[in-house]
């Protein structure tokens, strides 16, 4: 079942040489474990995607361009559709932004 996604959450780029965490700045009050859960609108370059080292296709300092977030969840906060860690985000550059690794506490059964 894919989780949800929060601030801080670790993302890479297909085309970048290094992760790189995800700033949630679209909503103030849905939380999970005290971090605030991502939404579609998470996508301003170096604001929520800040760079992933050196860009393969530009062959320098990458500078994300993401366009739109793919395989969100049906569900919304304030009419923004929550991230999940199945989402993708296409760069306009060539590169696919996905989810490393979720900011998270996992609980086992």
């Amino acid at each position: 079942m894919p989780q949800h996604i929060t601030d801080t959450t670790q993302l890479k780029c297909d085309k970048g040489t290094s992760p790189s965490p995800l700033t949630v700045t679209s909503q103030s009050f849905m939380s999970i474990d005290g971090k605030l859960q991502a939404t579609e609108e998470d996508k301003q370059p170096n604001t929520n995607i800040k760079p992933f080292g050196m860009c393969s296709v530009l062959r320098f300092s990458c500078t994300p361009a993401p366009i739109k977030w793919d395989n969100t969840s049906d569900f919304e906060i304030e009419s923004k559709k929550e991230l999940l860690d199945t989402s993708t985000c296409r760069c306009s550059v060539g590169g696919k932004i996905s989810i490393v690794k979720s900011a998270q506490n996992f609980v086992t059964e």
